[in-house]
């Protein structure tokens, strides 16, 4: 896959530098330079055939919508991946700080209620091991 990136990236850098190119010849047009032009454009031409080859090498990529947003922001779109690696950190710190806690009023549970029905908690145990159903 990486190698399918490494050439569009080289494509598209082709295709920058001869737009580049481009620009510079039709900023400072002389009759002259019409067959370099010509050249030019037709590259150009070629450039965009094979950035469209590429494309369809690429078109199972889903690129999100916020990376973007980011991009237009002026923004890194890396920070993106940062960001959602963040948000999954912090709401695995959650979910996993809920669990402990479930466990505990669990452990409690069990330890109040083996006081108060030790009878109906020693059938429940035998049935659900020591700690009950997980």
């Amino acid at each position: 896959m990486a190698e399918k990136f490494d050439n569009l990236e080289e494509h598209l850098e082709k295709f920058i530098e001869n737009i580049r190119q481009l620009g510079i010849i039709v900023s400072d047009f002389q009759p002259s330079s019409q067959t370099g032009l010509n050249q030019k454009l037709n590259f150009m031409i070629s450039g965009l055939q094979d950035i469209e080859k590429c494309r369809q090498q690429l078109h199972e990529i889903n690129v999100p919508l916020e990376v973007f947003e980011y991009i237009d922001q002026g923004k890194n779109p890396q920070l993106y991946t940062k960001e959602c690696l963040e948000r999954a950190l912090a709401r695995n710190e959650q979910v996993k700080g809920k669990i402990d806690t479930m466990m505990k009023f669990k452990s409690l549970l069990i330890s109040e209620l083996t006081k108060v029905f030790p009878e109906e908690m020693s059938k429940y145990k035998a049935i659900h091991g020591e700690d009950g159903p997980s």
